[in-house]
């Protein structure tokens, strides 16, 4: 009954498709206006139907330095595991890593590779192609959600936060499943956390131990937000400007890793992904705004992203047609069910 109280009670807790239907009408209008359900499309014009969802990590990574994005390998699920060992090998990685979709969303099907029995159940379990990738250690990981008007030369960072993983402290005493009931956000999880967890549950964590929930970082995925507002100066700016303009990247959200934050704004850093069009600021979570503050925060954005847009399709970017748009949504939703299903199932 609690967990119910707090579910109705948190606007933040609340299905994604409540808490924005009292604003839905208003992107609606964007539509309108634009004569194009799918406006947004032109807004990151080298990223599939604008970064919205169901574009691909490779494509992403392929406009980075490499410097800067994780060292990855991308596997076709139908090779054969000895063929996949000799790309692992060939390519200089080592245990323990993670694996991903190539495609993917809220953190679905990422797992963390200890050894070549995991991969071997992983490989031979998925049907979709997905990628290998350097677990990286680096202590902060963070989001900075950045927007540029095509006609200017410098951008604007509105949203700056830190990621902390979702994790329960050991006592010494209580079982994992005992910690995780008693956690404030892992209690909201408990069919996942049994699931993920299951060979566990009944282990005793020793006192002081930090024991990871989850690898995915994300708010999908019960990750702890620290909004880092203070820390926006010239210095990010000019970094995320460097990007935005070799890869014609306008609006979204990079996530990140690196060693400090000073050392961010050397340009010293690892991405993760960078989230176009469809990306949430989500720094309106866990900042102490309430409903009503979180939406004007949100419907700015909106008015950002359409007004980019609209300049982009005026440059001779277009807006996808209706039915490819359409098939394309269609076709990326029945993939994300899968991915849903699967993560229920297979685990390593």
């Amino acid at each position: 009954m609690k967990r119910t109280w707090q579910k109705v009670t948190n606007w933040e807790l609340w299905p994604f498709w409540l808490r924005y239907a009292p604003i839905g009408p208003v992107w609606l209008w964007y539509c309108l206006r634009a004569r194009s359900f799918w406006f947004f499309s032109s807004s990151n014009p080298t990223i599939t139907f604008g970064g919205f969802e169901g574009e691909g990590k490779k494509e992403m990574y392929e406009q980075l330095l490499p410097a800067r994005r994780p060292h990855t390998i991308y596997i076709n699920p139908n090779n054969s595991f000895d063929d996949l060992k000799k790309v692992v090998a060939e390519n200089e990685f080592n245990y323990p890593f993670c694996v991903k979709p190539d495609v993917g969303m809220k953190g679905l099907m990422f797992r963390k590779i200890d050894n070549e029995e995991q991969l071997r159940k992983y490989h031979g379990q998925v049907t979709f192609e997905y990628i290998i990738q350097e677990l990286i250690t680096l202590p902060i990981e963070a989001s900075v959600f950045y927007y540029r008007y095509p006609n200017q030369k410098k951008g604007v960072i509105t949203g700056f936060i830190l990621k902390q993983l979702l994790e329960v402290m050991g006592d010494g005493k209580s079982t994992l499943r005992q910690l995780i009931e008693t956690h404030p956000t892992a209690q909201h999880r408990i069919e996942e956390m049994y699931i993920k967890h299951a060979p566990k549950l009944n282990v005793v964590i020793p006192k002081g131990e930090h024991y990871l929930l989850t690898y995915a970082a994300n708010l999908n995925r019960g990750a702890k937000f620290i909004n880092l507002q203070q820390e926006i100066d010239e210095t990010l700016h000019q970094v995320f400007d460097e990007i935005s303009h070799r890869t014609q990247f306008y609006y979204g959200r990079y996530d990140i890793k690196c060693a400090s934050i000073e050392e961010l704004k050397k340009g010293n850093f690892k991405t993760l992904e960078f989230n176009g069009s469809g990306a949430e600021p989500n720094h309106v979570y866990q900042s102490g705004y309430s409903l009503f503050k979180a939406y004007k925060e949100i419907l700015k954005h909106w008015k950002v992203l359409y007004d980019i847009s609209r300049i982009n399709n005026k440059k001779g970017v277009r807006y996808w047609e209706f039915k490819r748009g359409y098939q394309f949504l269609k076709d990326s939703r029945k993939h994300f069910a899968k991915l849903e299903e699967w993560d229920k199932k297979i685990f390593v």
